[in-house]
């Protein structure tokens, strides 16, 4: 992967412990998402309100929507009781003509206000969503690579997209949910002023219907949080074998991830099964306990109708008030469940969203502004453990214009200290300072116009070759992209392509050869033109034809530029103004190539074994010189 900004925090990833199996990481993630509940149970809500906030005004409207659409629901029985005991009971044809043209007009308002509380509410959850994923986007670009390092892409992407996808059932479905709520209070209070003892009789099965709501929820909510997480589960596993794909049909493990996969929709699946099953339980208990209340309502109802204790057009407008009050209580069944996964998903994304940054400008830092080019690291310590330190007590200067190259055993922590320069990481002891301006105390944004990095794996976007390029450059021009790739060489396997520099690329690049990536890596570094260049083993996909070609091309590169550089090939760093060699996270030799060579340490014993690895070297070091590897 290449980039030249810090606006791609994941261009530098340390070596991690894999979990050691799902089942372990699945773990990780239950325990994510039980300290995620615990934090953010009593605030989902209130987030939800801040997000709609800004649209108060659409939402006010839709919620005056409601009450048109609630009252008109409401008018009907009452409009077919007078037409039946004032009109038809009173053979008064004109009131009767009346009261038909009243529910034709009621009809239409009932119409009107729903399809405009529909369209005022959608439009606002999709705006909502819209902020949401926005907000989401650019916390996963600010945080720490330390957050990268740790955690799945497939989870983030199910955060990303079923999370916040689950949101939108809900706020869609919120203001349906007001407009039940009002019509359950005003069918009470109808209710109650039609026939306050039948009324009674017929809400007395209420209080049952919420106590086993009550005795639901908490198993619901888990059900649906359980769901939730082996959702998470799949997503996770299917990205880690897609992006995987010619490791496992090299090592021929179709069947054994297939049965793992196999193993996990299973666990999915029943988790699903279980928390449908709880979301449908209340439905039949609902439709239940309709039928007991219109019961009640023919009897208790019927019964006075015949003693004429009340007429029959209050019994019929009981009747129809009662299938209009257990019609909300369905539906808002319903939206519980959906309720149920929102508020699961909500957790998921808060918790994103309420990561600190680890990473963050002091409240005072200002850009870094022009500089020179000086890096200087003093006394640094560092771990990604801060238990267990990787780095000891680094310590040396590039001045600028001068090229460090940093070399030693995989393992003992070059990596680290072109990270630490750049900032993906803070220092735990010690400083790094860019002309004399400590890193932490200036802006982020201003390291990353001052500070390019070619990586070992050039890593480019599914964009044309033009825009990969300029990638990290707004005001270049295609010209400007030409002339890099003709100093770095690129230029004539860019004109061989079906479309030139407006090809476009497949995923990383795959349709063209580790060396072309990395060429148009440093292309687009050239064209960035940073002050301070850190290659990161940047030669080491390159074929030993393609390497004589960027040669010349590195030299026009680094000119007049600090350069960390780091290299198993000595070849391409035998020229460095400063050679340091690291091992266990601590410098052990520091000089030129020359008075390396001459010395009997690491280096020498590298450069006389004819480019032998570094591991071999350092594995063998005592036994071929005799003695410990020195430091100078």
């Amino acid at each position: 992967m290449a980039t030249t900004s810090s606006n791609t925090p994941s261009s530098q990833q340390p070596k991690r412990q894999r979990p050691a199996n799902a089942e372990e990481e699945h773990a990780n993630l239950n325990e994510s998402d039980e300290e995620m509940f615990a934090q953010l149970d009593s605030t989902v809500f209130k987030r939800f309100f801040y997000y709609a906030s800004p649209y108060k005004k659409a939402m006010l409207i839709a919620t005056l929507a409601v009450v048109g659409f609630t009252l008109a629901n409401l008018a009907v029985p009452l409009l077919v009781k007078f037409g039946i005991d004032s009109a038809i009971g009173k053979d008064n044809f004109s009131l009767l003509r009346i009261i038909a043209a009243s529910m034709v007009g009621v009809a239409a308002v009932y119409w009107f206000t729903n399809y405009l509380q529909s369209v005022l509410i959608t439009r606002v959850a999709l705006t909502v969503l819209y902020d949401i994923r926005a907000d989401m986007f650019l916390q996963l670009q600010r945080l720490a690579l330390s957050f990268s390092d740790k955690t799945p892409i497939g989870a983030l992407m199910a955060r990303m997209f079923g999370d916040v996808g689950a949101l939108q059932e809900m706020l869609e479905s919120s203001i349906e949910i007001i407009g039940d709520l009002l019509t359950l209070v005003g069918i009470v209070v109808i209710l109650l002023l039609l026939d306050f003892q039948l009324a009674l009789f017929t809400l007395a099965l209420v209080p049952a219907l919420f106590l086993i709501r009550v005795i639901w929820q908490p198993f619901a909510r888990r059900a649906f949080l359980r769901m939730r997480r082996n959702s998470s589960v799949v997503g996770v596993y299917l990205d880690q074998n897609v992006s995987g794909i010619r490791v496992v049909q090299a090592l021929n493990r179709q069947k054994e991830n297939t049965g793992i996969m196999g193993g996990k929709v299973h666990t999915y699946f029943w988790s699903a099964v279980r928390a449908s099953r709880l979301g449908g339980v209340l439905m039949p208990t609902v439709e239940l306990m309709t039928g007991a209340a219109l019961a009640i309502v023919l009897i208790v109802g019927g019964g006075r109708v015949l003693s004429e204790s009340i007429e029959i057009g209050t019994m019929v407008a009981f009747l129809l008030y009662v299938q209009r009050f257990f019609e909300p209580i369905r539906t808002l069944t319903m939206h519980y469940a959906a309720l149920q996964r929102a508020v699961a998903s909500g957790h998921r994304i808060f918790e994103l969203l309420d990561i600190p940054l680890d990473i963050a400008d002091k409240p005072e830092a200002k850009p870094i502004g022009d500089v020179d080019g000086r890096v200087e690291f003093k006394n640094v310590t560092f771990g990604y453990n801060p238990e267990r330190p990787i780095l000891r007590n680094i310590s040396f200067v590039a001045e600028p214009g001068q090229t460090i190259a940093l070399v030693g055993p995989t393992g003992s922590g070059k990596t680290s200290i072109t990270a630490l320069a750049h900032r993906f990481y803070d220092v735990q002891e010690g400083s790094i300072s860019i002309d004399g301006q400590d890193i932490r105390d200036v802006t982020q944004e201003s390291i990353g116009h001052v500070m390019g990095m070619v990586l070992q794996e050039p890593f480019l976007f599914s964009k044309s070759v033009l825009e990969n390029v300029s990638y990290n450059t707004e005001n270049a021009t295609r010209e400007d992209v030409v002339a890099a790739c003709k100093i770095i060489g690129a230029h004539d396997f860019v004109m061989q392509l079906d479309e030139g520099y407006d090809t476009t690329l497949e995923q990383r690049g795959s349709n063209l050869s580790v060396g072309q990536r990395q060429l148009l890596s440093f292309a687009r570094a050239l064209v960035a033109d940073p002050k301070i260049l850190v290659l990161d083993e940047a030669t080491a996909n390159i074929d030993s034809y393609t390497e004589r070609i960027i040669q010349d091309a590195l030299k026009k590169l680094l000119e007049g530029r600090t350069a960390l550089v780091i290299a198993h090939r000595l070849s391409t760093i035998r020229n460095s103004n400063q050679i340091i060699v690291v091992q266990d996270g601590e410098i052990v030799e520091k000089g030129t190539h020359d008075e390396l060579v001459s010395a009997t340490g690491l280096y020498a014993q590298l450069w006389q074994t004819n480019y032998t690895s570094f591991d071999d070297i350092a594995g063998n070091a005592d036994a071929i010189t005799g003695a410990p590897v020195s430091s100078t």
